[in-house]
């Protein structure tokens, strides 16, 4: 098992990596199919089901499908180019997708929201359809959006490849759990950051590492200083107002007045998750960490720890991000983060492990420790339900990153206390996620359907 710490932390836009990012990638993966086709395309049309359908206008997935088959794509996203698409596409009923001739495509009438037909595969699905000059359809491809921007076929999740064996590995450390990697780093004495570089650097050049890591800070802070500079009510009718900058102003005015209470601290978390949060439910640019929902988590924890703790060293942060990036990558792979499938524990508690194990390695942490902290922060949001109010990822979303940045630091606080023997392991604490995940009523796993959403008075 192999993921990159560029495939836990990706460039992309808001409001959500699952709804947002996932259609626009697998619309841009559809094109590539159709630019290979024989047959003469005359018109697109696109399903949304489950998940993307329940949730798809708050999350904005009917735009991002209609701007990725129009050739738009996360990495590159420009909004103002992409509002001009939009209206063009919605006044004259066609699309020009790169690489292909102008075709037929009415987002009132293609476009269809299916709340009755869940997709077998994953709770995020969608058909994306090719029809000739008659209407008929001609091609078609099922994708299932599966979380922090990740897109599979249909074919992809029913017949995936088979897994490298050790032998087979060409990674020096190819740990598949949490056990395996702690056995890894006690026989090579190497950090967990130090054994995820040696495994990214067979796939690139150091120098191309090192740029990777610094661009993804760069694009997390920049994110940051946006969400504290922005004022104003959010978009999607629910009228929430941003409190981020409001609240760094406050905490900055206080500065250096002895009487501040220690907890302010907490203050300090929030104020820069909320920051990303509060851009990511305007649409704005984010970075996956490990999904756009909980994207504000990471960035707050690294953000708290160059400006509040001394010895911290800006250097480090490439250590961060790769140990956080370790911990993401081992949720991934034997449980879920994808709010869909498992509800907010796989967002927001995914994230709080990453910045918990981050936080501990760049203190100074051992790698038993910085499993511990990863542990901790997981175990205690274990059973936390995905319930947006109005389908928007604003509530609970936006708070919920604090909370979750507090209980990082929290966690890698009491951690780095002990010695690293702990009664749960990480592993046990990623199974019984994905077991209780398995278990939760889908009303409560990202459709709006339960919870806080159908609570809320007046909306």
């Amino acid at each position: 098992m192999f993921l990159s710490v560029f495939d836990i932390f990706k460039i992309g836009i808001g409001p959500s990596s699952s709804h947002t990012m996932g259609p626009m990638v697998a619309a841009g993966r559809f094109l590539e199919k159709l630019r290979e086709s024989p047959f003469g395309i005359a018109g697109l049309r696109a399903s949304l089901h489950g998940s993307l359908a329940f949730t798809g206008v708050g999350h904005g997935t009917d735009r991002a499908t209609i701007l990725g088959l129009a050739g738009f794509t996360p990495e590159s996203f420009e909004a103002e180019k992409a509002e001009a698409a939009l209206a063009a596409i919605r006044k004259t009923g066609r699309i020009a997708p790169p690489g292909l001739c102008e075709l037929r495509f009415d987002p009132g009438r293609d476009l269809l929201f299916d709340y009755d037909r869940p997709l077998a595969g994953h709770p995020n699905g969608m058909i994306l359809m090719a029809t000739d000059s008659d209407g008929d359809v001609i091609q078609r491809e099922t994708y299932y959006s599966i979380g922090g921007g990740f897109v599979l076929t249909e074919d992809e999740l029913s017949n995936p490849p088979p897994e490298p064996t050790r032998e087979q590995s060409r990674h020096p450390y190819p740990f598949e759990t949490a056990a395996e990697m702690l056995a890894m780093a006690r026989e090579s004495g190497r950090s967990i950051a130090a054994m995820k570089r040696a495994n990214e650097l067979k796939h690139m050049e150091a120098a191309a590492l090192e740029r990777g890591l610094a661009r993804i800070w760069e694009a997390m802070d920049a994110c940051m200083k946006r969400g504290l500079a922005a004022e104003g009510v959010l978009p999607g009718g629910l009228g929430v107002k941003r409190r981020a900058g409001a609240l760094h102003r406050a905490l900055l005015a206080e500065a250096g007045n002895n009487l501040c209470a220690p907890h302010l601290a907490n203050d300090w978390l929030i104020a820069h998750a909320m920051a990303v949060n509060e851009e990511n439910a305007a649409g704005g640019q984010v970075v996956t960490a490990p999904t756009n929902g909980a994207a504000g988590v990471v960035p707050a924890t690294i953000r708290y720890w160059l400006d509040h703790v001394p010895a911290a060293r800006a250097a480090l942060i490439p250590d961060f991000l790769l140990t956080a990036a370790a911990i993401g990558g081992l949720i991934k792979h034997n449980a879920s983060i994808s709010g869909a499938e498992c509800g907010c524990q796989a967002e927001i508690g995914s994230a709080s492990a990453m910045a918990a194990a981050g936080f501990c390695a760049v203190m100074g942490g051992s790698p038993e420790q910085i499993e511990n902290a990863a542990e901790i922060a997981l175990e205690h949001h274990l059973g936390m339900t995905c319930d947006p109010v109005a389908g928007l990822v604003q509530v609970p979303c936006i708070e919920r990153n604090g909370m979750g940045a507090i209980k990082a630091v929290a966690a890698a606080s009491l951690a780095l206390r002990g010695d690293g023997t702990h009664f749960v392991p990480l592993d046990s604490a990623i199974e019984t996620m994905r077991q209780t995940g398995a278990d939760m009523c889908e009303k409560y796993k990202e459709t709006s359907l339960g919870g806080l959403a159908v609570n809320i008075p007046n909306c």
